[in-house]
């Protein structure tokens, strides 16, 4: 039987995090009305995150876990768990839970109401972060995202939240046709949903500011590259291919 929701979560090396994570997940599932399954990549971590997740599946028996044979980056992580998943719509969220799974009760109403993709919102009216990002990463991810609406998406405040829920049918095409491996997917996931006509919806969220973070200036520059790209990819057709 196809479930209703397909959790995506790529990991690497986040022994440390993700058990709080399952068990949230496994907590609000229980109670919801809806099928769920969860799919864990690991992109080659070096840790014990693999060991973690196995032990789970003796308390979920809706878990699985892909292995990939080493680090490819997050988007190569995602787009393998949307082509393994089954669900009638499909969410990938971060592992250390920054955005937490009773998150997605308030994309349900704008599923239901024809939007076939709802992201995530930091910055939007409603939107909650605890604590505050500080001015160091606030400012330059405010103009991270003023370029990427001038270059690809106006209107999106928020591209970068790693909570976003695709229809099946959106998530399979879209997915497929990707091409970055790494921060920048988002971008592309997006930009990508908005050149074949779909609908995005923007909804605020509670986000929890980890303080073990991977993200860092080498990665602002880096996404901001992939997103010049981008453009210049859309300009040159070789998403028409």
């Amino acid at each position: 039987m196809k479930p209703y929701l397909s959790i995506i979560i790529p990991a690497y090396n986040e022994a440390k995090r993700i058990s709080l994570t399952l068990i949230d997940i496994k907590r609000h599932c229980d109670k919801a009305n809806y099928s769920t399954e969860i799919i864990v990549v690991d992109d080659g971590s070096k840790d014990e995150t693999v060991d973690i997740v196995r032990r789970f599946k003796v308390l979920m028996d809706n878990i699985r876990i892909i292995e990939l044979p080493r680090n490819q980056g997050k988007g190569v992580a995602v787009r393998v768990g949307m082509g393994a998943a089954r669900g009638k719509y499909r969410l990938f969220m971060d592992a250390d839970n920054s955005t937490a799974i009773d998150q997605f009760d308030k994309a349900i109403q704008f599923l239901n109401q024809g939007f076939p993709v709802v992201i995530a919102s930091r910055y939007i009216k409603g939107a909650i972060m605890d604590p505050p990002q500080s001015l160091m990463r606030r400012i330059p991810s405010r103009i991270g995202n003023l370029i990427i609406q001038v270059l690809l998406l106006p209107g999106i405040k928020d591209t970068q939240c790693g909570f976003k829920v695709f229809e099946e049918e959106v998530a399979e095409k879209i997915f497929a046709m990707m091409v970055i491996n790494r921060w920048g997917f988002d971008v592309e996931a997006l930009a990508l949903v908005k050149k074949y006509g779909y609908k995005i919806k923007e909804v605020p969220v509670l986000w929890v500011n980890k303080s073990m973070s991977h993200l860092g200036s080498p990665v602002f520059i880096k996404t901001l590259w992939e997103v010049v790209k981008i453009r210049w990819w859309l300009w040159n057709g070789m998403y028409d291919k």
